[in-house]
């Protein structure tokens, strides 16, 4: 936390210089606040950075300035509904796991207010207590919302009788139990893990049920109502904070809406998605972009958008090095493209791990020479000291040449290069590297056609949730990529967990019985294989 003072902050505190460099007054946050100090907590996360990064490329590549602060226009704009109910929130801040894309389905979320509500909802402090389904149901059938009290049905109408933000405690703590706002606000920091001692937070607990006694209210009910805002602890949300939360992710879904491989890009430079890269050059692909492999005259060390063309960036090459990749980058700068890769060693201090690397990779396909030709050529010459910088030959050095044999590398080879190197296969598909031509009889799209029939869908495995259910028996919630490039949803129970366990990333056959969920699709696990991939030709 930050402290903002009037005065010089050595009056009032000696500070300490810790490992992590920024001064450090002697008191904890409970002091400070005695002393009259309001504590400020300055976060940053990754969102904004895909928001700022995608405005600076859309105005280099379309020459287009965004006004992204434009608020009301956003909440009114036609093409964000439509990313919102059908949960295509991919890269978008805070609406892209499995679970929050889910949840948008099941709220038929179209609006700024429900996308607000929704990110309150799914804080664990709402499912915990079990309210979150409760809530989409009463979404669903608000005949069907019950208030155990009509002062809730005053307080909580709004949210169908569900306390969803940090407010509700507050007006169920005040007007249901007849506390102070001071005690209530207490409270409220206590949800937060902000309680100064047990005893404090036991005094407001014991307060609660002798107000809410004094005032006749019904003991199951208060219960009940205690059980609900415990549940809160350390996970709930004020409607300011999910406002604003809102607010971030309207700005991405505009973004993605209308400039897709500006936002896609600006997200796979920014890392830290709840998902790994390679989704993310998957979702660019299918918007439209094509991805190519990282390249020593058209790349950089990030990932680079030539028209609809994403380049792989040299950051995701396994084991180069950054001051390799660097050298490389300011000696094009100044001295311009490098003709071949013999011109590339000519004026770059030869590494030949590191130039392997770089072939292998693919980022001298510009050459129009296959691999095993590259590397004739590296290792047909012996390695030549580091040139002076800014220098160059004057005349062309002769190297000695071989007759070759024919030198053959194919799209498979360059796959599994890519897959070692970059994590993903670039010149092919997941779905490519198959032995097996099936597709599945199922696909994402077709889920909805399917429910309640049994059948086989394929996917690559993205994520897994592991849960405990209520005898205590593991199960997963996971999520695969389709071929069309469309993710689903499949539910593990522990009777074929059992039998069917994960066996570690990949694409799997699953056979199973389509479910609907309010709107929310998956596929109910009964059997499950992973597939097996074309030999590697590598040897």
């Amino acid at each position: 936390g930050i402290l903002i003072s009037e005065d010089p902050i050595t009056m009032y505190s000696a500070l300490d210089l810790p490992p992590k460099g920024l001064p450090t007054v002697q008191w904890d946050m409970y002091t400070a606040e005695d002393l009259g100090y309001e504590k400020f907590d300055i976060l940053s996360q990754r969102g904004i950075g895909h928001i700022g990064d995608s405005i600076k490329l859309i105005a280099q590549n379309k020459r287009e300035k965004v006004d992204i602060h434009n608020i009301p226009a956003l909440k009114e704009d036609p093409v964000i509904p439509d990313l919102l109910e059908k949960g295509e929130t991919i890269g978008c801040f805070y609406v892209e796991s499995p679970a929050m894309r889910s949840l948008l389905k099941k709220l038929q979320c179209r609006d700024y207010l429900s996308l607000v509500a929704a990110s309150s909802i799914i804080r664990p402090g709402v499912s915990s207590s079990g309210m979150m389904h409760e809530y989409i149901r009463r979404f669903h059938y608000p005949e069907k919302a019950t208030y155990p009290h009509p002062v809730l049905k005053e307080l909580l109408d709004e949210t169908f009788g569900v306390m969803v933000y940090q407010e509700d405690v507050l007006k169920v703590v005040h007007h249901y139990a007849g506390m102070n706002l001071a005690d209530a606000d207490i409270l409220r920091r206590a949800m937060s893990g902000k309680y100064r001692s047990k005893t404090e937070m036991q005094r407001i607990v014991d307060k609660f049920h002798e107000s809410a006694a004094e005032l006749g209210r019904p003991k199951d009910v208060t219960q009940e109502l205690w059980r609900q805002i415990e549940s809160f602890s350390g996970y709930s949300f004020s409607k300011a904070h999910s406002a604003s939360f809102a607010v971030e992710s309207y700005q991405s879904l505009f973004l993605k809406a209308y400039y897709p491989l500006e936002f896609m890009v600006s997200v796979i430079n920014n890392f830290g998605g709840y998902y790994r890269s390679w989704v993310y050059f998957a979702e660019a692909q299918r918007l439209g972009g094509k991805i190519a492999t990282p390249c020593i005259n058209r790349g950089s060390y990030l990932t680079t958008l030539h028209g609809d063309t994403l380049i792989v960036g040299f950051i995701h090459i396994k084991s180069l090095e950054e001051k390799f990749i660097k050298g490389i980058l300011r000696e094009r700068q100044t001295n311009g493209e490098y003709a071949s890769i013999q011109d590339f060693m000519d004026r770059i201090p030869t590494n030949r791990e590191q130039i392997i690397l770089l072939i292998r990779s693919g980022s001298f396909a510009f050459t129009g020479k296959t691999k095993p030709e590259l590397l004739w050529e590296v290792f047909g010459q012996a390695p030549k000291k580091a040139p002076v910088a800014g220098t160059k030959p004057m005349f062309p050095v002769a190297v000695d040449k071989y007759e070759l044999p024919t030198l053959v590398a194919g799209s498979l080879e360059d796959a599994y290069d890519e897959m070692e190197l970059i994590g993903f296969p670039v010149s092919l598909t997941w779905f490519s590297i198959l032995q097996s031509d099936f597709r599945g009889e199922i696909m994402t799209k077709n889920m909805e056609k399917n429910v309640g029939k049994r059948g086989r869908m394929l996917g690559v495995l993205l994520t897994i949730k592991p849960v405990r259910t209520k005898k205590n028996e593991l199960m997963y919630f996971a999520s695969f990529m389709d071929a069309e490039g469309h993710f689903f949803e499949a539910v593990h129970f522990p009777q074929s967990l059992k039998q069917y366990p994960f066996r570690g990333n990949g694409t799997y056959l699953l056979l199973g019985k389509i479910a609907n969920d309010f709107g929310a699709y998956s596929i109910e696990v009964e059997k499950m294989a992973k597939m097996v991939l074309k030999p590697d030709p590598r040897g």
